[in-house]
């Protein structure tokens, strides 16, 4: 092993292997910050007003999936978090825990592709922290990011505002991102031309904002705990029934036939790249034409409508022959470190 080539244990020492690190490997792909004008923290000017924050930390196995890898995810699960929040997002930080032993070059290929993913969402990379740690076993890494962002003008999102009547969007196909990473790791061949939807989604969510206003509800990206999640976590806080039609989902041919060779189920697996609106009625056409203009939200489609409140909520699938399904919050996670 070249030791030039991979991370030491000295990398985290705070002395010149720290240095050159940030300085010739991270900085470039990043932001190409001035080495000497760092700081141990990044001031920002904010519009007045309402701000948001967030926060999240990724582990995925393994670290280069198709269609992404964990830099990109941590720049987009990031950045979407604050997106269907309201908010455009800012700024981030960047924390990196690095096992001794990892190749630069997989660092390098990873800081590359979250370069890339905050400059397509306009977000800098402003500040950050990188530590070494010993290896015992295979050598990755960990990432962590947080995010702030500017809440937008007329975004007032909230349980409290679904009522009954509204409908409920889903902006594309379901669990290409869990999937991806799960054939990956198995070395499936299942669904070769499967890719992860690791994507940002602030331009159609403050798409979405902008043009419907008071008639958007509410949003969410289902990643962990899938759509069945979300709608779950919809129903029990909102205080409302939800029901939406299986023919209605959109699907990508390709994750359901994995799925069904995997014996998984669509609704619980994650996503990176989708969102889950809650509009009024009369402005649902007009929301999932919004969402079309995105290459990201092609598919976008009314999947179902808010009922009325129940002192017991039930989230229910119509299915294709007919029947109903009650769908709940997922136990686990039946493909751990996905995210």
């Amino acid at each position: 092993m070249n030791d030039s080539d991979h991370i030491l244990l000295a990398h985290g020492g705070g002395g010149q292997l720290t240095a050159e690190l940030i300085r010739d490997v991270i900085l470039p792909a990043l932001g190409g910050q001035d080495p000497a004008a760092l700081t141990d923290s990044a001031e920002l000017c904010l519009p007045a007003g309402r701000v948001c924050l967030t926060t999240d930390t990724y582990v995925v196995e393994p670290l280069e999936f198709p269609g992404g890898d964990i830099g990109t995810l941590a720049v987009c699960g990031t950045v979407n978090d604050l997106a269907v929040a309201g908010a455009e997002p800012v700024a981030l930080s960047m924390g990196l825990v690095l096992t001794e032993g990892l190749e630069i070059a997989v660092l390098r290929r990873v800081l590359a592709s979250a370069g890339d993913a905050a400059r397509a969402a306009g977000v800098a990379v402003v500040t950050g922290d990188t530590k070494v740690v010993e290896r015992t076993g295979e050598p990755g890494m960990i990432v962590n990011t947080a995010g702030v962002g500017a809440m937008r003008p007329g975004a007032t999102l909230g349980f409290g505002r679904v009522a009954a009547g509204d409908a409920v969007i889903l902006s594309g196909p379901l669990g290409q991102h869990a999937l991806a990473v799960m054939c990956c790791r198995k070395g499936l061949t299942v669904a070769a031309d499967l890719k992860s939807d690791c994507a940002p989604l602030n331009a159609p969510a403050a798409a979405l904002i902008d043009a419907l206003g008071g008639d958007l509800r509410w949003m969410r990206d289902p990643t962990r705990a899938g759509l069945a999640g979300v709608l779950a976590d919809l129903s029990a806080a909102a205080g409302r029934n939800v029901e939406v039609r299986q023919t209605a989902i959109p699907a990508d041919p390709t994750a359901v036939a994995a799925a069904e060779i995997l014996g998984l189920d669509l609704l619980s697996a994650a996503n990176e790249g989708k969102l889950v609106a809650v509009v009024a009625a009369g402005a649902a056409d007009r929301a999932v034409g919004v969402l079309r203009g995105f290459a990201v939200a092609a598919d976008a489609a009314v999947i179902g409508a808010v009922g009325e409140t129940s002192d017991l909520p039930l989230v229910e699938m119509l299915t294709r022959a007919g029947g109903r399904r009650v769908i709940q919050m997922p136990y686990g996670e039946d493909l751990p470190r996905i995210c």
